[in-house]
């Protein structure tokens, strides 16, 4: 039997979800150089900052004086990532806007577009979208400001600690025989990891977003679909086969808030959107006409029903899955305690502490006998 429209889409939205992963994967790497480079040039700035100061003539505003050079560099740095990842971004568009401006016809969907809309128009419109709280250029300024913290905390530390200059520097940028990630400022880039990997998802969820809208006519809601695998997060697993109205995100059939939407809700938020086609009888008005069959979808133990949701996922998991996954208690109270997956949450999708889950479900506890 060939795939439906909807299997069409949902098994391309798996696919992209991957591409986009392993581009963001790229990014990160050359991001990361950059700054691998420039760090190069600070920790030198540094050494020979701190060669200017024995613990002796230490002051806060000494080391304010002194640090002023290797503040710039840091500012310098940051400034280079913020203009290489925007140059990323703007490629990336470049490729991921076409992308979805195909997405419907390559699976047979005619559609009637408005207004023509360039890839510039949707990198404008996703940069001018903050992203967990701020702009792109926020996050940039927020992670130079917090790693120069980080570096003047150490020295005073060190200083007090009676550590020498090569101590200290040792201390901030880590060791080269565990490849720096011993360093405190180790921190700073896992902190640019997620910044870069979240920002391709929300700029890839602004191209997704305008297609939707252009797409009005034939899509009648939009279903969160998010891994089924041991990594994703409490709030994207209890949305996942969730829908959305399409125009304005309100739950249908539930009560759990879409929130920023699928790639969007957390930090590196791997969930991705899947456009739900209207059946032929609500497009052409005539009753009766077959609806759309349910596919398959991905799954880390292979192809599963297409309306797999995460919570049927995980019921069929073996018990140390499951126990990897919402822990050894929850584990136990959906196993032995016949606690449904849903009710570890509110009906507002609020993870649930044990002890909200005790004052709940009492006899599920008593049963499962924890």
């Amino acid at each position: 039997m060939a795939a439906s429209v909807n299997e069409l889409l949902a098994d391309a939205a798996i696919h992209h979800a991957v591409d986009l992963a392993q581009y963001s994967t790229g990014v990160v790497r050359r991001i990361i150089a950059l700054l691998n480079r420039t760090d190069a040039d600070l920790f030198a700035q540094l050494t020979a900052a701190l060669g200017q100061m024995d613990a002796e003539s230490f002051t806060v505003e000494r080391l304010e004086a002194i640090l002023q050079s290797v503040r710039s560099l840091n500012a310098q740095a940051y400034q280079r990532v913020e203009m290489a990842l925007t140059a990323e971004l703007r490629s990336f568009v470049e490729i991921e806007w076409p992308y979805q401006q195909n997405l419907f016809p390559s699976v047979g969907i005619t559609m009637q577009l408005g207004t023509t809309v360039s890839a510039a128009q949707v990198y404008s419109a996703a940069m001018s979208r903050p992203f967990q709280g701020r702009l792109l250029s926020e996050w940039s300024k927020s992670i130079e400001a917090d790693r120069m913290v980080r570096i003047r905390d150490a020295i005073r530390i060190g200083f007090v600690e009676g550590q020498t200059s090569d101590e200290i520097v040792k201390r901030i940028r880590g060791t080269r025989a565990k490849g720096y990630a011993d360093g405190i400022i180790e921190i700073d880039r896992r902190n640019a990891e997620a910044v870069v990997r979240t920002a391709v998802q929300h700029t890839a969820a602004g191209a997704r977003d305008e297609m939707f809208k252009q797409g009005a006519d034939v899509i009648k809601a939009i279903q969160w679909s998010s891994a089924l695998d041991g990594r994703t997060t409490e709030q994207c697993r209890i949305r996942d086969g969730k829908q959305y109205t399409p125009d304005d995100h309100k739950p249908i059939g539930h009560k759990i808030p879409w929130g920023s939407g699928p790639g969007r809700l957390h930090w590196r938020c791997r969930s991705a959107a899947v456009a739900i086609t209207k059946s032929l009888s609500e497009i052409t008005g005539i009753p009766g006409l077959p609806e759309n069959p349910v596919g398959m979808r991905a799954s880390m133990d292979g192809a599963v029903p297409g309306d797999t949701t995460y919570g049927e996922w995980i019921k069929k998991q073996s018990a140390a899955r499951q126990d990897e996954i919402v822990g050894p208690t929850r584990g136990a109270l959906m196993r032995s305690g016949k606690l449904p997956f849903d009710s570890l949450y509110t009906d507002r999708g609020e993870y649930l502490t044990l002890d909200q889950l005790r004052e709940r479900n009492a006899a599920a506890f008593k049963r499962a006998g924890v």
